[in-house]
């Protein structure tokens, strides 16, 4: 008998956090004690992860070590040796500039017997806000907000941040120089390419200012006169492939959406559904994500394809909202509401959507449930999910009915979690 479908859900999901852990993903990554060769071992680091990423490293590294990393607010872990330093996300504040000032000055002066371990997750491109010279703090969050709204995608906006800053895009990691640097990475990013984790503050960068102005054309996003001089006069270029300031530069992926995804489909396997990975890279607009799922949920129903239930269809990645409405946006909330919308009380169809991290969006929820009955709750309040998918107000929907999922901090981040489970009619 397959169990209860939302307790089902929420074991996927909590299996692909727990597969994401800085606790059983960073030690196996660590350096050797004697590959140090008499140099000092510098902790830096950036991410919603990077405060338990510190104190995994604490927890197994056998000899001497300082550091400072930033997290955002609510993700701090105690560490003995490494100064953790709290900040917003995602628009950046004060405290993560001064944050990304200090690390930059803990990077300077060090010889090439040193290690640089840099300890990377999502998050990091707003908690490390050091703005290129002549643009200001409010500069970089004038910037963030319309980015966070425009409907562009992460690899986007963070081209666009990569070129107003002055640690992203390599230039962390060659300010390190002439020391090595090993990057551990959680990646939050479709497709795992480190440029787009935090911005890659350790790794080359392809792009150019080009490429942002083109950005910021395609979604019409509003910059200030002394931002756009950055972009059109190039001054913007960051660390680019075969700098020798990288020569010495090393990152490994630590934990991916994909790890996490093939978690939750050994908790449906031993519950008896059969799970159907359809990507870790997933993205567009959320509503036509939500659409496209619904879609194939109704071929599964009436044809058995691509498989027969009990099954569920797997995904991950990072779709956008495009924030139109009233509403507080969302995208793990607006796939589901949209979801909703298009199966029309399906039977059988149940489905889980959240934000590894715990959060999404401004969020401090990581996502919610829809079931069969969802519609048919909602309309007995006096709600219309059409309507409130119109608005953006995802999480307005889900709250009302009490289908909101709370995980409080999770400490890591591999974007987002999506579960479409498909039972028989009866359930």
């Amino acid at each position: 008998m397959t169990p209860d479908p939302r307790a089902l859900l929420r074991r996927m999901f909590d299996a692909a956090v727990e597969a994401a852990q800085p606790a059983r993903n960073v030690p196996p990554h660590l350096p050797r004690l004697e590959d140090l060769g008499g140099g000092r071992l510098i902790v830096i680091g950036a991410g919603k992860a990077s405060a338990a990423m510190a104190r995994a490293v604490e927890d197994h590294w056998p000899g001497e070590l300082s550091g400072l990393v930033v997290t955002r607010y609510g993700y701090a872990v105690p560490c003995q040796r490494i100064e953790i330093v709290a900040a917003a996300h995602p628009v950046p504040d004060a405290a993560g500039l001064a944050a990304a000032k200090r690390m930059l000055d803990v990077a300077r002066g060090l010889t090439e017997r040193d290690l640089v371990l840099c300890l990377i997750s999502g998050g990091g491109s707003a908690l490390l806000p050091l703005p290129i010279d002549g643009l200001t703090l409010e500069d970089k969050q004038a910037v963030n907000r319309e980015l966070l709204k425009s409907g562009a995608s992460i690899s986007e906006m963070n081209c666009v941040r990569r070129h107003l800053s002055a640690i992203k895009g390599g230039r962390l990691a060659a300010a390190c120089a002439p020391a090595r640097v090993l990057t551990l990475a959680i990646s939050d990013v479709p497709g795992d390419d480190p440029i787009n984790i935090a911005s890659g503050p350790t790794v080359p960068d392809p792009t150019t200012c080009a490429d942002a102005l083109a950005i910021v054309r395609r979604y019409g996003i509003a910059l200030a006169p002394q931002v756009r001089e950055v972009l059109e006069s190039g001054r913007g270029e960051s660390i680019k492939p075969g700098d020798p300031r990288l020569a010495r530069a090393e990152i490994r992926l630590v934990a991916t959406p994909q790890k996490s995804l093939e978690a939750a489909a050994a908790v449906a396997r031993a519950a008896g559904v059969a799970p159907l990975l359809l990507g870790d890279a997933i993205e567009g607009e959320a509503r036509d994500v939500g659409k496209v799922m619904a879609g194939i949920a109704r071929s599964v129903v009436q044809h058995g394809q691509p498989l027969a239930p009990p099954c569920v269809l797997l995904s991950g990645g990072e779709t956008t909202v495009t924030v139109r409405g009233r509403g507080r946006g969302g995208r793990n909330v607006e796939f589901l509401l949209s979801l909703a919308v298009a199966l029309e009380g399906l039977a059988g169809v149940w489905a889980i959507a959240g934000d590894t991290d715990g959060v999404d969006g401004a969020e401090d929820v990581a996502g919610a449930i829809v079931a069969p009955d969802t519609l048919a709750r909602a309309f007995s309040q006096g709600m219309r999910a059409a309507d409130r998918l119109a608005d953006n107000d995802g999480h307005g929907f889900f709250e009302a009915l009490g289908d909101q999922v709370i995980t409080g901090p999770t400490l890591t981040n591999v974007n987002d979690f999506r579960a479409v489970m498909v039972l028989d009619r009866q359930r």
